[in-house]
């Protein structure tokens, strides 16, 4: 083991009392001083010290948290390639290299583009074969510009394969030349999202400045002063998003909030103005899609209800329901191609895809008959999650389907839907002997003290337990906004920064660390999440809310009955609102759990809602300023309810700048994580390891290292080895004991 310097004290943050009245019930913050990060300058000195302490704390293991990131950087590919798209003429990918925080965006010509599309086709890459275009390198940009932190955000290429425009992390959509790169257009500034509408103009949203959400219209070659407004909405509930058909006929202008959605339709041939489509009613939210002379309507509503829906595009009244409401299946997402038609659904709670061939366009369709099931997902369905049916061709029978499971990276397969013809594209590469095989995959049920029943997903490696209960466990869990613990796993907290298939392998490749090391990995289907449909969602939000927390003890429980564990080697992880449910269950259990571990955890939910009531947290956990709410959320906001008993070891991870200005994570600000740490230093009766550790860039997904893998597998390399620290399960760096 490294040598390491002296253990410091952990530090005390001072109390400052603030005293906080409603509804009669008052409450004390001592820790309210920590939000004014703008005029105090003892909260950057309190952020400091803990940072301090942290460091002092591990740096007994800076060794070992050394052999862990070169261990866990060894599994990945120093050059590596997303899988190809085909789009027109080309085949376009995002190329990254390890060592390097940023992306490339390539593309390659195909010789003979003029040939239908098939399963087998490959992007030629021989040395005869078109070379490789770098259409746009973001290390190039940010270094040109002097930049500290540069991401495209969105990178989308004209109908006729011209020009190429993208958005930067800063809002700033720019317009270039696909072939030579040269700028085609002036900078639009402040855009929010972007969507072709032909090949001359592009819609984008934004909000003015008193934060409404807005509509633009942009022609190429005018001034962004020039610029239409299609649509503005002065309701604070309400968020705009933009779609584009896959027929790139119709562009649709969703106005939308988390409980329901009306659709405007922008036709590109006609680009005048935004037509409301209905039917509309509350509580109905809506997708839309288009072919020939048909929108399909996608719909689901406030009483876990789904369906679909056709009408004619000169007469949106006329409705037909082409795919009806069935108990337990819940209509996910519909794909549309020139003579097809994809489906996705989930049925008790198990991903389904089927496909079904189109009349010709403009004959009468009234159902849809003579479908076909994709079968690729094999054995592993109970715990797999389809990434998306996308990237496709509109005019091609060809479907992408993306997936994985609990022990596969990420795989893209092309289905011949008229064949059903499947051929792997693409499966993520995880490098050092890594053999799925060699871990088994498990779906169990745990009972709430209601009778509902909680399903876990559970991994771990073959002759690496025991299942006696002395072997450790990590559960996982989320449960907020209608998303899944796998969901989050894959967009979100696996501190790569990526929404989607990179950052998802990132997080299995970086499991595999404590799953060869004889710790099981489970995560709590628990109820807030969408495992089992919308219902499931509801009967964890607003008044339902303790159920997330209940359901989530109930895990904790089956598996230490079933000994999967025990008391003594269970740790539990979340993030955001996964935080926040870690941070509700130390509270109410803490003798279940040996090590915590709570990501960006939104801990301090009423006070923040009452100071900043934001529509999501209002639409979620209910409005604080009525008495019903304000009790209900006091009674398991982590902040309110920390007391004087035992807690486990627990690290609490967030993010901050020094200008207040410019706050990092604007979804869960620092001065919550940092207070309910605070406060557990005061009260708690223990002396198990509590560490803040707080960064100064990040972000609420990029946090806390920002962007690049291989700062994520720094912060990975941190995680993993305070959790082995807290169990005891650190002898020598590299060590077989260590491993096993």
């Amino acid at each position: 083991m490294s040598s390491h310097r002296q253990r410091l004290s952990p530090p005390e943050a001072k109390k400052v009392p603030f005293l906080m009245e409603i509804f009669g019930d008052k409450r004390l913050d001592n820790y309210h001083w920590l939000r004014d990060a703008g005029r105090d300058p003892d909260v950057q000195r309190y952020l400091e010290l803990e940072n301090k302490y942290a460091e002092s704390i591990m740096s007994e293991t800076n060794g070992y948290e050394f052999a862990l990131f070169n261990e866990l950087k060894a599994r990945f590919k120093e050059d590596d390639i997303s899988v190809p798209v085909r789009v027109g003429s080309h085949y376009y990918y995002q190329r990254r290299y390890l060592s390097k925080d940023y992306v490339q965006y390539c593309r390659r010509f195909i010789p003979n583009n003029e040939a239908p599309p098939s399963v087998y086709d490959i992007m030629p890459t021989g040395p005869d074969d078109p070379p490789e275009e770098v259409i746009i390198d973001e290390e190039v940009i940010k270094y040109k510009n002097s930049l500290e932190n540069y991401r495209i955000t969105a990178f989308k290429v004209s109908p006729n394969n011209k020009l190429v425009a993208f958005r930067e992390n800063c809002g700033t959509v720019c317009v270039i030349d696909s072939e030579t790169g040269a700028p085609a257009e002036k900078p639009i500034q402040g855009c929010l999202e972007f969507e072709w509408a032909g090949d001359e103009a592009f819609l984008y949203t934004r909000r003015n400045a008193i934060a409404e959400p807005q509509v633009w219209f942009h022609k190429l070659g005018e001034e962004q002063s020039k610029d239409t407004c299609l649509y503005r909405t002065r309701e604070d509930l309400f968020d705009l998003t933009l779609e584009a058909s896959e027929s790139k006929k119709f562009l649709f202008v969703k106005s939308k909030t988390r409980v329901t959605g009306f659709v405007y339709y922008f036709d590109v041939s006609r680009p005048e103005t935004l037509r409301f489509l209905p039917p509309w009613h509350l509580g109905i939210d809506m997708f839309v899609s288009h072919r020939g002379n048909q929108f399909f309507i996608r719909r689901s509503d406030g009483e876990f209800r789904s369906d679909v829906l056709t009408c004619p595009v000169d007469n949106t009244f006329e409705t037909t329901v082409l795919i009806p409401h069935r108990e337990r299946v819940r209509v996910e997402e519909v794909r549309l191609f020139a003579d097809h038609i994809a489906v996705y659904e989930l049925e008790e709670g198990l991903p389904k895809i089927s496909t079904y061939c189109l009349p010709p366009v403009g004959e009468p369709l009234k159902t849809l008959q003579g479908g076909r099931t994709v079968d690729i997902f094999k054995s592993e369905l109970c715990i797999s999650r389809i990434h998306g049916i996308r990237d496709s061709q509109f005019s091609s029978s060809i479907l992408r389907i993306c997936f994985y499971t609990m022990r596969m990276p990420f795989s893209a397969y092309d289905y011949d839907m008229n064949t059903g013809i499947s051929v792997l594209k693409k499966k993520e590469t995880i490098l050092g002997g890594f053999d799925e095989s060699n871990y088994v995959t498990e779906s169990k049920r745990a009972y709430a003290s209601d009778g509902e029943e909680i399903p876990i997903s559970i991994v771990y490696r073959k002759n690496r337990v025991k299942l006696d209960g002395s072997d450790p466990l990590v559960l996982f869990g989320y449960g907020s906004y209608g998303l899944g613990g796998v969901m989050i796993l894959a967009v979100g907290f696996s501190w790569d920064g990526d929404c989607g298939p990179s950052s998802y392998s990132n997080s299995i490749a970086s499991r595999l660390t404590i799953l060869d090391r004889g710790i099981i990995f489970a995560i709590a289907h628990v109820r807030g999440g969408d495992e089992k449909g919308k219902q499931w969602h509801e009967n964890g939000k607003l008044l339902n809310k303790r159920n997330t927390f209940t359901d989530f003890i109930a895990c904790a429980d089956y598996l230490i009955k079933s000994n999967y564990c025990s008391e003594d080697n269970l740790c539990i992880e979340g993030g955001s609102a996964g935080g926040m449910l870690i941070g509700a269950v130390l509270n109410m259990r803490p003798e279940l759990f040996k090590v915590a571990v709570a990501d960006v955890p939104s801990v301090d939910v009423l006070t923040t809602i009452l100071f900043y009531p934001r529509k999501r947290d209002l639409e979620e956990w209910g409005d604080p300023r009525m008495e019903q709410f304000y009790f209900y959320i006091k009674s398991y906001s982590p902040v309110d309810n920390v007391k004087a008993q035992n807690y486990p070891n627990i690290l609490v991870r967030t993010a901050y700048q020094e200008l207040w200005s410019i706050l990092i994570d604007k979804l869960v600000p620092f001065y919550g994580p940092a207070k309910f740490v605070a406060k557990l230093r005061d009260m708690k009766t223990d002396d198990n390891l509590l560490l803040l550790k707080c960064r100064s860039d990040g972000g609420h997904r990029q946090m806390p290292g920002s962007v690049g893998r291989l700062r994520q597998q720094q912060q990975d390399a941190f995680k993993y080895t305070f959790i082995l620290k807290a169990l005891n399960m650190i002898h020598a760096p590299g060590s077989e004991q260590s491993r096993n």
